[in-house]
């Protein structure tokens, strides 16, 4: 079912370079020697953080009223039934897009970020991986910038990037007016090939040089990324990512253990901006705005 009007052919470059333009520095840099060549760029979901940001930030939306859980569940089962049955091909990368259309039509950009604040304190805090943060952590102390580079709305990658002390994100970039999301994307959604443009068009901002630069993911999705800089690590990869790293002799960390690593097939761990957590998200503000 389309959700808002004739889909648009999928367009990496033009949703790079929306990312890259939208990207600013939202932590400051520690007082260490600046290797201003060098920069670390991190895929956010299964990566960083245990789930789906968005998934994450639609259950807060739950807690606070806006809609049921039994609203989250239904959309979750949705989510599993697309998880099972395919790849993240150009159609459900289409709805994705239109789902994130869904979850910021309408709604006002201070409010999200608000939202966004209190739900990361809330649920996202204690699902970030100790391990991917040391990694992270690891290059701010060799004076390098890092950068999450994600799906997700760039309004709530920011305040995933500040809270835990990183340099700044690059995500899905909204149009907004007088400071109200209009409903339609600037570029495209932030993914696959859109995420390697997005890295692209910002090392060229910042001067960085690509061969010294490293990049995190869990998802063969991010090849291009993860192909595109002098080092890739997987992390908690899923088998295809982990096929291509062991052959490339790519580093794998997998900070999953036992029946942890099995639930990366659920809904939470969802691909393409967690679907399933955008359209409960947005329906979530578009009930809140009309009671308003």
């Amino acid at each position: 079912m389309r959700l808002f009007g004739r889909r648009h052919q999928i367009e990496p470059e033009a949703a790079g370079e929306a990312a890259a333009r939208a990207a600013v520095t939202v932590a400051p840099a520690e007082p260490v020697e600046p290797d201003l060549e060098a920069a670390a760029f991190f895929d956010v979901d299964n990566t960083m953080m245990r789930g789906a940001s968005i998934y994450h930030f639609a259950r807060g939306l739950a807690t606070r009223g806006m809609f049921t859980t039994s609203d989250l569940l239904k959309f979750a089962v949705g989510q599993a039934v697309f998880r099972l049955r395919g790849s993240e091909n150009p159609e459900h990368i289409a709805v994705a897009r239109e789902t994130a259309l869904a979850f910021v039509a309408g709604a006002k950009v201070d409010d999200v970020v608000r939202l966004g604040e209190e739900i990361y304190d809330e649920v996202m805090a204690d699902r970030i991986w100790s391990g991917t943060r040391s990694l992270a952590q690891s290059h701010l102390d060799a004076g390098q910038r890092v950068w999450l580079v994600t799906a997700t709305p760039v309004e709530l990658a920011r305040v995933i990037a500040q809270r835990l002390g990183l340099t700044g994100a690059l995500g899905t970039v909204a149009e907004t007016g007088n400071g109200i999301y209009t409903g339609r994307l600037v570029g495209d959604l932030l993914h696959g090939p859109a995420k390697a443009e997005a890295v692209r068009a910002l090392a060229r901002r910042e001067g960085l040089d690509l061969t010294r630069c490293t990049a995190y993911s869990d998802s063969a999705n991010d090849l291009p990324m993860l192909s595109l800089v002098g080092q890739a690590v997987a992390i908690n990869p899923d088998s295809e990512l982990r096929e291509h790293a062991r052959k490339h002799d790519w580093p794998i960390r997998d900070f999953r253990t036992g029946r942890k690593a099995t639930l990366k097939a659920l809904p939470i761990a969802a691909g393409v901006g967690a679907i399933a957590g955008g359209v409960a998200a947005g329906l979530a503000l578009r009930r809140h705005y009309r009671r308003v």
